[in-house]
Formats: C-alpha cells, structure tokens, sequence
C-alpha cells in the first residue's frame, strides 16, 4: 500500500450534472473517483475531466461498477481508439477487444502456473509498438482475498530526481522495443515468426515527454532490447541501472484491487507490473482489459 493511501484530498468538478469526487489515494500516483456509473453513457465534459484527473494522478480507480464487456467496450472508446492484442489466447486464437487477464488454466481452474510471466516484470503496455498505448484499462471480476495487487512506478518523478551527470548521459538516447526481446526478457516461450513480423522492433526516445502535460520522464521496461547506436552490454547496464531507479519503493503506488473496480492508467508515464504473492492455485484473479491507443512518442 502506498505510504499516502488515504490523504483527504477531493476535487468536485460539476460537469453535466454529474459530480466528480477526485479523491487522491497515494503520494507516488493513484486518485479514486467514486458514484460515477460506467454503464451509462457521459458527455465531453465528464471524459474531459477523467482525462485531467489522469494527467494528474496518473492512475484513477472507479469502484462499485457493474459492466458488461460492451459497456467496458464502450467506455473505453471515449478515451480513443482501443487497441488489438499480439498475444494469442490458450487456443492460439487472437485475444479479442476485451482480453481476458487471469490465473485460470484452459478448464478455468486457478494454476499457479501462468500462461505468461510477461506481467510480472516491469513495464509499459504496447511500448514494441511504433505508436504505443496512452492507458489500460482492466475490470476486476474476481480477486483474491490478499495478495495480487498491480505496482505503478512513476517515470516522471524518477527523471526529475536523477542526477545531473545521469541526465547528461541519457539526453538524445533512443531505445528499440521488441516484442521478440521481450519473450526473451521476461522468460516466456519464443515469439512465433508471424508475431515478429506483425511487430517488428521500434525505436523510442529513452527519455519521454507526455504529450498532455510536457512533463518528462524515463521511458523503458521489460520490452526495451538494447540503446539504438550503442554497444549492447553498455546499452543493457544503462537499461538495468536506469530500471533500479525508477522502481524504487519511494516512486512506486501499490494499487490493491477491490471486486467490482475499473482500474485506468496512464501508460506514458508510468511502468507496472503484477504481484504473484497469493496462492494463485487456489484463488481466481480474473480481470477484463481493454488498451486505448495513443500517440508516438517523441
């Protein structure tokens, strides 16, 4: 849990007749925004004051929703276009818009052996695309009872607290995303040739600036492969070194999840990851996630 979980800070924004209550939940990231029914459609105003709660708090929960997988579907659409998925599911079929996120093994029964390790380590969605995601979006359907929270680190409040001389030696760095390197990176079973060729590598900035807000931040996780231009184990120990810092405790938001919460976040200033730390043979986490496309990163 994060070290402010708690602090009594509200914003009423009065839009269409709907009150927003922006409650922030953590020091690093995280707000709530309660009483606002998914399920039902709401104007500009509300999705433009969602979208300003985001840029501040960079992940926003909503809790006590009741969604069908349409209506997920089309809150996420207000945000942007939503985005496929690269992963296939146990059938080796395409995952469809609203891909399912669990423990469960073909014959839906909790295993404490994943279909993926990839969400266990850090990282930011879709980052091996040329244009990657602006926020994810998931919908808690069962969690257990401890255990299993999602961690949010912060790239911007990482970069503003680097040092100097690190600054110095990052500034005008790119770095190239694979998903090809990020089978590798995480341990997972190879990517396939059709999934290398749907998603060849891409280069990125290493530093990021976020297109709402102008605010910099550090820009890599567990799809980043090497530094474009740079020998390769020099390019890794920058990654690696840079990876320590971002994902020191005092930048990170442990989000524990609630049954029944839709959970958004902004994929282009933070990295995320999973916790394993439940029996996961033994209790169902099951979430429905949709991803909004974003905008290159520059």
């Amino acid at each position: 849990m994060d070290l402010a979980e708690g602090l009594d800070t509200v914003v009423d924004s009065d839009v269409q007749g709907v009150t927003l209550n922006v409650r922030q939940i953590g020091r690093v990231a995280g707000a709530e925004i309660p009483g606002l029914d998914l399920s039902k459609p709401f104007g500009d105003d509300v999705r433009d004051a969602i979208l300003a709660a985001l840029n501040e708090h960079h992940v926003l929960s909503f809790p006590d929703q009741n969604l069908t997988d349409e209506e997920q579907t089309a809150f996420t659409k207000r945000f942007g276009e939503i985005e496929g998925h690269v992963a296939h599911d146990h059938d080796g079929k395409p995952f469809p818009v609203v891909h399912i996120v669990s423990n469960l093994d073909p014959d839906g029964r909790p295993t404490a052996t994943p279909r993926s390790h990839g969400n266990y380590f850090w990282h930011s969605d879709k980052s091996y695309h040329d244009v990657p995601s602006l926020a994810t979006i998931l919908y808690a359907i069962e969690v257990p009872p401890y255990g299993g929270a999602t961690q949010f680190a912060n790239m911007q409040m990482a970069y503003d607290e680097l040092l100097p001389e690190m600054k110095e030696i990052i500034e005008g760095l790119n770095v190239v995303h694979s998903w090809e390197q990020s089978r590798r990176n995480s341990m997972n079973k190879p990517a396939t040739q059709e999934q290398i060729d749907a998603r060849p590598p891409v280069t990125h900035p290493i530093v990021r600036t976020h297109p709402d807000t102008g605010k910099k931040g550090i820009y890599i996780g567990v799809h980043a492969s090497h530094i474009d231009g740079m020998e390769w184990h020099e390019g890794r120990e920058i990654l690696y070194r840079l990876t320590d810092i971002v994902t020191q405790p005092r930048f990170v938001y442990t989000h524990e999840w609630k049954k029944k919460e839709l959970v958004m976040w902004d994929n282009r200033c933070l990295m995320h990851r999973a916790t394993g730390d439940f029996p996961q043979d033994v209790y169902p986490r099951v979430l429905h996630r949709t991803v909004i496309r974003g905008t290159k990163p520059y």
